[in-house]
C-alpha cells in the first residue's frame, strides 16, 4: 500500500497555559487508563481473535499495530517503568483495533462498551490518574467507505450526520468518564489530516465539547492528532524526525530492513514506532504529563512567561480546565 491514509497524532501548534500537573494533588499521575482504537491498542484485539491480528510475523511488535511502544505505552513506562496492559490480560487500556465512537455492531468494542467494560470490572475510579480517550480514524474511514468499510455509517441518512454524531458522542464519553469521577481526561481529535470529513468531523467535535458541563476540578487536554499529522509530513524537523516518506511503508519489500528510518507508517494505515515516540515526545513537552511539580518560586517564574498566553489558550467553564496543544 504506497498511499498512505495515516492515523497519528499532534497539536495546534500552540502551547497550553499551564502544565497539566499545576493543578493535581500529586507529583505525577498515579495510573493509566486507555480508551480508543488501534492507534493506542496493547493488544485487546489480538488476544479477541486468537492471535491472528495484527500478525507478528509481519514485525506488529508485542501485539500492537505498530513496529514499538505507542503513546500511552511510553508515558507508562516513564511513569512506572512498564507499558500499558491490555484490559483482557487484567490491565487498564481498554482500547481494541477497529473500534470507532458510534457502535457498528460489529462486535468491536467501540467508545460507550470500552466505558461499560471499565466500570464493569469494578476497578475504583483514580482521581490522580490520567484516562486517555482516541478514538475517530475508524468513523473517518466508515465515511471515507475505505478498507472494507464502504457505507459504514448505520442507519444514518448522510454522512454528515454520522460525522455530527461521531463528534457528539465522543464528547458525550468525556461527559460520562467526569460523572463516573474521572478528573484528569486526555483527548484527541479525529486524526486524519486535512481530509475533508476529518475536518468536518473536528469541527463538529470542538462544538460539541463546548456544551460540555464538567466538574470544577476536572481537567481536560486536548490534543490533536490531524495537526501532528501534518507536521509530521511537513515539517518533521520540528519533531525531532528526519525527512518522512509517505509514498512507501514499512511492510513494502526491503523497507524493514532499514529499520523503517524515514518512513512514516508502518503499515499504511498505522504510524510507525519513530513516529508514535515523536508524538508522545511533543505531548509531554505541551502538558507536561511526567513532570514532577515545581518548587513554589519556580513555578511563579514560569507563571510570568505563560501569563499573557492565559486568557487566549485556556477557558474555564466555572472551574473546570481545558487545555489545548
Amino acid at each position: 500500500m504506497g498511499k498512505v491514509l495515516a492515523l497519528a497524532f499532534g497539536t495546534l501548534g500552540v502551547l497550553s497555559a499551564a502544565p497539566a500537573w499545576a493543578d493535581r494533588d500529586t507529583e505525577r499521575y498515579t495510573s493509566v487508563t486507555v480508551f480508543g482504537d488501534s492507534l493506542v491498542d496493547a493488544g485487546n484485539l489480538y488476544i479477541a481473535n486468537g492471535g491472528t491480528r495484527p500478525d507478528p510475523a509481519l514485525g506488529y511488535f508485542q501485539n500492537r499495530f505498530t513496529n514499538g511502544y505507542d503513546y500511552p505505552d511510553l508515558l507508562s513506562i516513564d511513569l512506572f517503568g512498564v507499558p500499558t496492559t491490555p484490559s483482557l490480560a487484567g490491565g487498564t487500556n481498554f482500547a481494541f483495533g477497529g473500534a470507532r465512537v458510534v457502535d457498528t455492531g460489529d462486535g468491536i468494542p467501540d467508545l460507550k462498551a470500552q466505558i461499560s467494560a471499565f466500570t464493569a470490572s469494578g476497578r475504583d475510579i483514580d482521581i490522580n490518574g490520567i484516562y486517555i480517550l482516541n478514538f475517530g480514524g475508524n468513523d473517518v474511514f466508515g465515511a471515507k467507505g475505505v478498507f472494507g468499510q464502504e457505507g459504514a455509517i448505520g442507519s444514518f441518512p448522510t454522512i454528515d450526520a454520522y460525522l455530527q454524531a461521531a463528534a457528539s458522542q465522543y464528547a458525550a464519553g468525556v461527559q460520562t468518564l467526569n460523572d463516573l469521577g474521572v478528573r484528569n481526561i486526555f483527548m484527541t481529535d479525529f486524526p486524519l489530516a486535512g481530509d475533508p470529513f476529518t475536518i468536518a468531523a473536528n469541527g463538529y467535535l470542538t462544538a460539541a465539547i463546548a456544551t460540555l458541563s464538567l466538574d470544577a476540578d476536572t481537567d481536560l487536554l486536548f490534543y490533536s492528532l490531524s495537526d501532528f499529522n501534518r507536521r509530521a509530513l511537513t515539517n518533521p524537523s520540528s519533531l525531532g524526525l528526519p525527512p518522512q516518506r509517505a509514498d512507501i511503508n514499512c511492510l513494502e519489500a526491503g523497507a524493514q530492513a532499514t529499520g523503517c528510518v524515514g518512513i512514516f507508517s508502518f503499515d499504511g494505515v498505522h504510524p510507525t514506532a519513530a513516529v508514535q515516540a515523536a508524538g508522545y515526545r511533543d505531548i509531554n513537552q505541551r502538558f507536561g504529563l511526567t513532570s514532577v511539580v515545581p518548587e513554589p518560586s519556580t513555578w511563579a517564574m514560569m507563571l510570568v512567561g505563560f501569563g499573557l498566553l492565559s486568557a487566549s489558550l485556556r477557558y474555564r467553564r466555572r472551574s473546570t480546565k481545558v487545555s489545548y496543544a
